[in-house]
């Protein structure tokens, strides 16, 4: 292991990135050579170690080389499913949380950070649920997470929710605590209460967030605005959020339209969709990258493209909450740059990007005979390029070319192959169908060494989850038990609230023939 940022990295074949005639760009037994976490030149090994012979060297003409991946969509550690939180749809699976056992939170972000590194994911947006109680807490929560991930490696973006508004249903708070049973109410206001923060406040400790974090990590943090969805922040927060983010050079990451209800509540509240109602704010710009947009239009899809958005695909969270699935390629056709998230977890309850490109893959595969779906390629510059944009490294991270950061994935060839693969299988399509967390031997953030032999090195991986499973393993106390029974007191009462709002059964979910019954 180097603890330095100059080396030398050998690889079979270097995938450097997707070219402007959308072909991925290969270079073959070539080398990298890394000057300060920069990648100062890739050619032959010969050439590029030419005078430099005392640098160390990694890799081999057996490695594949890819960009470091990118989530660009990321929650906090320990899954619910973990805790016990089953499944539902969105507006009944959130309420749950609120009784979920406290973790640490560096060893929270550890925990993922471990997973997501193991599996090539160099780069991170971390989006923090929210802030709560005095400025001093808000403070050590994001220092924790910021200084887990500065620990453990990984380049990362973070911001938190802002929400300044019905926080518990699309109506406001007050009208939905009046229907709570008293004993429910006395558990959930005073947590309501402590999150009311005023939004100029949290704007305030952006700008402190950034100055401090900024000088000190320059090329590894990224502080960027979050504002939750449309129905829970106000008008004025969502236009003091773009304001303040065009002020610093931020990026804002903005959750929208996730579900069908989420639509239906735009179009009643402002006779709109939720992206005209974003427009008309002036808040949509190439600062903007809007998180699922699973019920977007096509109108919605040209303000998009015409003001220059990107949008955060979360394919996984989708499925499993029964959310929906973003319209990927309608979104390509128009230019949109599309990103990856996993945003809570995957299809596998873990941070596993290699598994979740795989899912795009095959979820946006049409059914006529020249599908217009993404390719393997495609489907890389979504988990790299166009990921680091999202985050704030656009132009520095995703791609493997001089003058980018030195964020490498080596995987190995005869893991990736075997048996055996043909020479005529382009690299890309064997990386996306058959590559993953085995075939991975070596990671590298700023051409320092974080992942050798497919496991993490800069901290004690094991500590981590044996704190982890003590945690998680410790004989429920009665206080949290109170608070699962009050969460599920919760969860019925909003239930029963939006059964009486449910417009009819959805015509989103269709078979290619339905058998009668």
């Amino acid at each position: 292991m180097t603890t330095g940022t100059d080396c030398i990295i050998e690889a079979g074949t270097i995938l450097s990135g997707l070219g402007p005639d959308g072909t991925m760009g290969l270079r073959h037994d070539a080398a990298v050579r890394v000057e300060k976490g920069m990648i100062a030149q890739i050619g032959p090994l010969e050439a590029v170690s030419y005078g430099y012979g005392d640098l160390p060297r990694f890799g081999s003409r057996e490695m594949i080389a890819l960009p470091g991946l990118v989530n660009g969509h990321h929650h906090f550690g320990v899954t619910p499913l973990m805790q016990g939180v089953p499944f539902a749809a969105l507006e009944l699976w959130l309420p749950r949380f609120r009784a979920m056992r406290a973790v640490d939170p560096r060893l929270d972000t550890l925990f993922s950070a471990i997973e997501m590194l193991e599996s090539g994911t160099t780069t991170v947006h971390h989006i923090h649920s929210g802030l709560s109680g005095t400025p001093e807490q808000w403070t050590a929560s994001a220092e924790a997470v910021l200084g887990a991930y500065r620990e453990i490696g990984m380049r990362a973006g973070f911001s938190f929710m802002v929400r300044d508004r019905n926080l518990l249903a699309y109506d406001a708070d007050e009208t939905i605590l009046a229907g709570l049973p008293a004993q429910t109410r006395a558990w959930i206001a005073p947590k309501l209460a402590a999150a009311m923060i005023p939004v100029g406040e949290l704007m305030d400790f952006v700008g402190a967030l950034r100055a401090r974090w900024l000088t000190a990590e320059p090329d590894h943090v990224r502080i960027n605005l979050a504002p939750a969805n449309l129905h829970w922040c106000s008008d004025e927060a969502l236009q003091a959020i773009a304001e303040t983010a065009r002020a610093g050079g931020s990026q804002i990451h903005m959750h929208l339209v996730e579900t069908e209800r989420q639509a239906d509540y735009a179009k009643r509240t402002f006779g709109r969709s939720a992206v005209a109602h974003l427009k008309a704010l002036g808040c949509l710009g190439p600062e903007m990258t809007l998180g699922h947009g699973n019920w977007m239009d096509r109108a919605d899809l040209d303000i998009l493209a015409e003001c220059g958005c990107s949008v955060c695909h979360n394919a996984s969270s989708g499925l499993r909450l029964g959310s929906g699935i973003a319209p990927v390629n309608a979104m390509r056709r128009r230019g949109i740059p599309v990103a990856l998230g996993i945003d809570q977890s995957n299809i596998a309850d873990d941070r596993d990007m290699t598994l979740e490109m795989k899912l795009v893959w095959a979820l946006h595969r049409e059914t006529g005979l020249w599908s217009e779906g993404p390719d393997a390629a495609a489907v890389l510059q979504m988990a790299t390029e166009h990921g680091a944009r999202t985050v704030g490294f656009g132009g520095l991270a995703g791609r493997l070319e001089p003058g980018w950061q030195a964020d490498i994935v080596l995987m190995d060839r005869r893991r990736l192959a075997a048996p055996a693969i043909s020479p005529r299988t382009p690299a890309a399509e064997a990386v996306l169908h058959r590559g993953g967390r085995h075939a991975i031997r070596q990671v590298f953030v700023g051409g320092r060494l974080v992942v050798d032999e497919g496991r993490v090195v800069g901290i004690d991986r094991e500590a981590v989850m044996r704190e982890v499973a003590a945690i998680l393993e410790r004989p429920e106390t009665a206080d949290e038990r109170a608070a699962v029974e009050a969460a599920e007191s919760l969860v019925a009462h909003l239930d029963a609230y939006h059964r009486a709002r449910e417009t009819g059964p959805s015509a989103s979910y269709r078979y290619n023939a339905m058998a009668d019954g």
